[in-house]
């Protein structure tokens, strides 16, 4: 019983400093939002019409764009074809990543991906070459993302950042060109 007490106890404590150095990990290596902040000024009518917009300063039409901006089917077929569990899951979906990784070994090239729609905006937010390091990073990062906001808030980051050809990004600016 004392040695079963034993290991509880520093298996607790293990824990505890597991979850400790996490917890300062992400507080010292928080994402990185400039990309999301960085958007086109715009020019709005008193009623909040759009009348125009300018290039944001590193040369994207970017406008911020949120859910209810966006008509329901819309966001309906981007999580049927993105991220069928969006809401479900913590930013993560092991059975997609799994799935991935399968079809990889299975054919010996990439057939589908297994990000989710909060692991694309952490790539959109901080752009890199794809890899097996970097995947595990978007993964951190994407954690990290649904730790620190709402899954309205992480679908907004995405309808803004997403690539739309060009200098395009985001769901509003690609429907004004």
């Amino acid at each position: 019983m004392t040695r079963l007490r034993h290991r509880l106890i520093v298996g607790g404590f293990g824990a505890f400093g597991c979850l400790c150095a996490l917890v300062a990990a992400d507080r010292a290596n928080p994402p990185d939002m400039s990309r999301a902040v960085t958007l086109s000024p715009e020019v709005t009518a008193r009623d909040g019409t759009l009348l125009r917009a300018f290039l944001s300063k590193d040369g994207a039409w970017r406008i911020k764009t949120t859910p209810d901006q966006v008509g329901p089917h819309y966001l309906a077929m981007l999580r049927a074809y993105e991220d069928k569990r969006f809401d479900r899951h913590v930013g993560v979906d092991p059975s997609a990543l799994l799935r991935a990784v399968w079809q990889l070994v299975q054919a010996g090239h990439v057939v589908s991906g297994g990000s989710t729609l909060t692991m694309q905006v952490a790539r959109l937010l901080e752009p890199n070459p794809h890899s097996l390091p970097y995947k595990f990073f978007q993964i951190v990062r994407a954690l990290q993302l649904e730790v620190r906001y709402s899954k309205d808030e992480i679908l907004a980051l995405y309808l803004t950042l997403a690539p739309m050809g060009g200098n395009l990004e985001g769901v509003r600016a690609a429907s004004l060109s």
